[in-house]
C-alpha cells in the first residue's frame, strides 16, 4: 500500500511545505501592510486591528515550492497551479478592492474551465443515485463540472467566518481523502493532499495563536478559502472518476457536506427574503452558534465536530459499500432538515432554552 521508499519522499515533501509556509507567513506580514492587503474591523468582522490577509498566498506558495523542490506533483500539476494562481489573484483583488459578486463569479467559472477543459479533470459519472443505474455524462459533464467547482469554491469561501474554520474544515476533508486513498490501495496518490495539509497546519497555528505562534495574527483571506476550495474539488473529482476511482461520487459529497449545506441553506434563506444570494450577512452557522452563547473557540469545535460527522458518514458508507441511492437520499434528507433548522433556528433555540435567545433579523 505504501512502501518505505515512498514514505521518505512524502515526509520530506510535507515538512518542506510546513517550513516554507512558516517562513512565508512571517515575511509576508509586513508586505501585507505595505500593499494594503489587510482586514479592517467592521460590523461583520469583530477582530481587533488590521490583520494581514496573506494566509492563502502563503499556503499556495508553500504547496508550489514544496512540489517543485521535492518533485512531488499533482496530476496535471502545471494546470492545477495555473488555475490556483488565478484563484489566488482573484481572491487578493477581492480582499483589496471588494469586487462585485457577479464579476467574481465570472472569474471563478474561468478558473473552473481550466480544470474541466484544459486539465480534462471533469465529472463523467455520478454513480447510481436513484436506483435506476449509473448516471453518466457526455459533453454535459464539462458544464456540470463548472457548476460543481464554482459551488465548492464558494462553499469554502462562505464558511470562512471565524478563526480556524475554513482551514480546520479543509483538514477534515483532506485527511478523510487521505484515509480513503490508503484503504483503497491508492497510497501513492496521498502525496498531493498531504502537501496541502502540511502547508495549512502552520497557518492554523498563527491564525489560532497556538503556543509559540502568538503575536502574528494572520487571516486566510478570500484567496485562501477559494484556493482550498479549488484544491479540494480538484482532488475529489480526480479521485471519484474513471476506472481507478478511489471513492464513489456520493462519498465525496458527504465529505464536503457541511460547507455545501451551509451555503445552500443560506442562499435559500436570502432568496426567500428577496435578497441577493451572494450578499454577505451574519446568518451562517458560526454566527448562530456565537449568538446562541458559544465562544468562538467552542463554536469552531462544534462545527468541526459536525464536519467530522458528515465526513464520517461518507467514510462508513464507502467502507460498507452502502447503496449509493441510500447515501444520496440520506444526504437530501439531511439537507432538508439542516435547512429547516437554520430557517427556524431562533424559534428552536427559544424553545430549547426557554426564551433566553433573542431573535436576530
Amino acid at each position: 500500500m505504501f512502501t518505505h521508499l515512498e514514505f521518505v519522499p512524502l515526509v520530506i515533501a510535507v515538512f518542506t511545505a510546513f517550513f516554507v509556509a512558516v517562513i512565508l507567513l512571517v515575511i509576508m506580514t509586513p508586505m501585507a501592510h505595505q500593499l494594503g492587503l489587510v482586514d479592517h474591523p467592521t460590523e461583520r468582522k469583530n477582530h481587533k486591528g488590521m490583520v494581514p490577509l496573506t494566509g492563502g498566498l502563503a499556503i499556495f506558495g508553500a504547496v508550489l515550492i514544496a512540489s517543485v523542490a521535492t518533485d512531488v506533483w499533482f496530476k496535471n500539476g502545471s494546470l492545477f497551479f495555473t488555475a490556483s494562481a488565478f484563484i489566488i489573484l482573484l481572491g487578493m483583488l477581492d480582499d483589496m478592492f471588494d469586487l462585485s459578486p457577479k464579476g467574481r463569479l465570472m472569474c471563478q467559472f474561468g478558473v473552473a474551465a481550466i480544470m474541466a477543459w484544459s486539465a480534462q479533470n471533469y465529472i463523467t459519472d455520478l454513480g447510481d443515485l436513484f436506483g435506476f443505474g449509473s448516471i453518466s455524462f457526455e459533453i454535459f459533464g464539462y458544464f456540470f463540472t463548472l457548476i460543481c467547482v464554482v459551488g465548492v469554491i464558494n462553499a469554502f469561501n462562505m464558511i470562512d467566518g471565524i478563526d480556524g474554520l475554513a482551514g480546520g474544515m479543509s483538514l477534515v476533508v483532506l485527511l478523510s481523502v487521505v484515509f480513503l486513498l490508503l484503504i483503497s490501495e491508492n497510497g501513492k496518490a496521498i502525496m498531493g493532499p498531504m502537501i496541502v495539509i502540511g502547508a495549512i497546519v502552520p497557518f492554523l497555528a498563527f491564525n489560532l495563536s497556538w503556543k509559540g505562534f502568538k503575536g502574528n495574527k494572520i487571516f486566510m483571506g478570500d484567496s485562501g478559502s477559494m484556493f482550498v476550495g479549488l484544491t479540494i474539488v480538484w482532488l475529489l473529482v480526480e479521485y471519484t472518476q474513471g476506472a481507478e476511482a478511489a471513492m464513489r461520487p456520493v462519498t465525496a459529497v458527504w465529505l464536503i457536506g457541511l460547507p455545501l449545506m451551509d451555503m445552500a441553506a443560506i442562499m435559500y434563506r436570502r432568496w426567500k427574503k428577496g435578497q441577493s444570494v451572494l450578499r454577505p450577512d451574519k446568518q451562517h452557522l458560526h454566527n448562530i452558534f456565537i449568538r446562541a452563547g458559544l465562544s468562538p473557540r467552542r463554536a469552531l469545535a462544534a462545527i468541526l465536530l459536525m464536519g467530522c460527522t458528515y465526513a464520517g458518514i461518507g467514510i462508513v458508507g464507502e467502507l460498507l459499500q452502502i447503496s449509493e441511492t441510500i447515501m444520496f437520499v440520506g444526504f437530501l434528507v439531511t439537507l432538508f432538515v439542516y435547512s429547516f433548522a437554520l430557517q427556524n433556528i431562533w424559534t428552536i433555540l427559544r424553545f430549547v432554552r426557554g426564551n433566553k435567545v433573542t431573535s436576530v433579523s
